[in-house]
């Protein structure tokens, strides 16, 4: 990711509004951040989500720590990037069966074409799997018990 990604997510975005963002952790979290503090929006939420263990996917999606977003009408779904679409899928149907009276629209800087789901905000499709420098530039070395930068 680069602030010129940033910049074209958030040009992309601005028309639709959104009352509140939620950003789905952890992938979409440094992201989300970012363009809170562009769109100087203070409502920003989070949604939990386990579907990969590093590089690999897990059998089941588990999704919790929902928030309540009832009292918004427009709320922008912020992520890293929809890899197999499968996550975003479960997520945007519990999301729409929650609260139907709830537009959401989904945010991302990557998306692979082979998705089951299609961002309606990307900034560049994929077909590679991607390491964030927020993935990979700080990790903790069980072995050694130290942290490599």
């Amino acid at each position: 990711m680069c602030k010129n990604d940033t910049l074209k997510l958030l040009y992309l975005v601005k028309d639709f509004k959104a009352d509140a963002l939620l950003s789905i952790a952890r992938g979409g979290l440094t992201l989300s951040h970012l363009m809170a503090q562009a769109l100087n929006k203070r409502e920003l939420f989070t949604i939990n989500s386990i579907s990969y263990d590093r590089k690999n996917q897990k059998e089941s999606v588990e999704i919790f720590n929902i928030p309540d977003l009832s009292s918004y009408k427009r709320v922008l779904i912020i992520d890293d990037i929809v890899d197999s679409g499968k996550t975003m899928k479960t997520i945007l149907e519990i999301l729409n069966n929650k609260f139907p009276n709830t537009k959401f629209k989904l945010a991302t800087l990557f998306y692979k074409p082979t998705a089951l789901v299609k961002p309606d905000f990307y900034v560049k499709e994929t077909d590679i799997w991607i390491e964030f420098f927020w993935e990979v530039d700080v990790q903790i070395d069980e072995e050694n018990k130290e942290v490599k930068i």
